[in-house]
This record gives structure tokens, sequence and C-alpha cells, in this order.
């Protein structure tokens, strides 16, 4: 049977070059073809131990339960945190957050509480930060995590939530941060879910 799916092909290509002999910066570039949201990973343990770490792979899951995933570095010092703590928060970032953005994901930021001075948050439900400004904020329960490749897919109970849909959401494309193109009208597009 054939597949639906082209060979990967790097730009500029005429052939397809098979999947094992694309390097990582190859695949990173085609990948940055996908625009996304951008988000910050928010979590706090009981002792006041605290950490944020910027995030763009972010999807919603199942809506009975109310499941988000995000996939995280096997690497990062927020998962062992997520697990001692069992919840975290996914800040979905406004157009006005880039500086939230680069801050919590240089990795030369401050560790502990400090990482968070100067950065407006309330606690949320699960005692997770609930960063202010933000388009969403999703206070979330730990689920279940599952290890894929280099990375960990960490999925969340949603127990509370923040909405403010007045503000336009932050958008990452190519390497850089762009803003949504409005037509002129009302919107009149949704999306709903299929069964």
């Amino acid at each position: 049977m054939r597949s639906v799916l082209s060979p990967i092909r790097p730009a500029g290509a005429g052939c397809a070059v098979p999947a094992p002999a694309v390097d990582v910066s190859a695949f990173r570039g085609a990948m940055g073809e996908f625009p996304t949201g951008v988000t910050v990973v928010t979590v706090a343990s009981g002792d006041g131990t605290m950490h944020g770490m910027t995030v763009n792979s972010f999807s919603s899951v199942s809506l009975d339960p109310m499941l988000v995933l995000v996939c995280l570095n096997a690497k990062s010092c927020g998962l062992g945190l997520i697990e001692r703590a069992g919840a975290f928060v996914v800040n979905v970032l406004s157009a006005g957050q880039q500086d939230l953005s680069r801050r919590f994901a240089n990795p030369n930021r401050p560790a502990g509480p400090a990482m968070f001075d100067g950065v407006p948050f309330e606690p949320g439900v699960t005692g997770c930060p609930v960063l202010a400004g933000t388009t969403a904020s999703f206070d979330c329960r730990l689920w279940q995590s599952h290890r894929a490749g280099d990375h960990l897919i960490v999925l969340g109970e949603v127990v509370a939530l923040v909405h403010r849909p007045q503000l336009e959401p932050l958008v990452f494309h190519g390497g850089t941060y762009k803003a949504l193109e409005h037509e002129p009208g009302p919107r009149v597009a949704q999306l709903h879910a299929v069964s």
C-alpha cells in the first residue's frame, strides 16, 4: 500500500530525501514552517520551588475529561518539579508578551522564585503560577506522561482556566514572532469538534 504522505524534501530540493539522511537543522527548519502559539508552562511545589519554561508544543486532547498536552525536553529541570507537584499551568501568551517568551526560554535565566522577579502572576487552584495578561491559562493536575524520543508528552487534566478572548495571541513562525492578520468584517468561521 502506498503512503499518502510525500517523502521528506529539504527546501529547494527537486527529489525526495529519505528520512535517515535528513539532519536535525533541516527537520527544525521544516517544522518552523508550522505557525504555533507560544506558551509558558509554570509549576510550583509546596516548598516554594518555582519554574517556568517557554513551550510551543501544546494541544487540546480530550473534552471528557478536559485534557491538554505539552511536550517537554526530557532534560528539563521543570519535569521533576511537575512530577513532585502533580500539577502545572499552561499560559498562552498574548501578542505583547514576547519578552516573557524570551525570558522563560533563556537558558541563563535565574533559577527558582527569582525566575519570576518582576513577572506579575497569581497562584492558581493548583498553586502553580498563572501569569497576568495571557490570552488563556490552563491550570492542570498531572494526568500522565509518556516518553517520546528526547521529550516527554505530559498530559494534564484542566481543573481551572482563565480566558481573555479580547487579547491577540502571540504567534511564532519561521523563527520569529508574528501578528495575526484579520480580514475585514465579523468572524464567521468556527471550529467544531468532530465525534
